[in-house]
């Protein structure tokens, strides 16, 4: 299924990531997925919000640089080789290049995670994990 992320931009130094909490709870947004990662000297926090144009407003009017993205997310098996079975292989089969990705286990106990993705075709990868659906 499709959904928004939240990217946000910032120096990669002591309480950024603080910042950018505080101006989500404040606003009263649940963070459903994250990952963060850096470079010398910036960071990139990218999110799956519970309302995603309410906290990216509420990210600008604390002067944070934002961008939005549509991204794809999928239920795939909790278990050795479900990535790559589910996700890796047939992407690749079909050419599709996956420029980034996070995963995360969905409720304890189902046996499922949760991969969200970003590729250089989204309607072409969105059909493949439809075929290829564990839900």
């Amino acid at each position: 299924m499709r959904l928004k992320q939240v990217s946000v931009f910032v120096e990669n130094e002591p309480g950024r990531l603080e910042a950018i909490l505080e101006v989500l709870e404040g606003a009263k947004i649940s963070i459903r997925a994250l990952s963060v990662s850096d470079t010398a000297e910036f960071g990139i926090v990218r999110m799956i919000l519970d309302k995603p144009e309410e906290g990216l407003q509420a990210l600008r009017q604390a002067e944070f640089t934002t961008r939005v993205d549509w991204m794809l997310s999928a239920q795939i098996p909790d278990v050795p080789g479900g990535l790559l079975n589910s996700v890796a292989k047939p992407m690749a089969k079909a050419g599709i290049n996956i420029k980034y990705f996070y995963a995360y286990i969905g409720h304890a106990g189902e046996d499922k995670a949760m991969v969200v993705l970003k590729t250089n075709d989204i309607e072409k990868a969105e059909e493949i994990l439809k075929s290829l659906s564990v839900d």
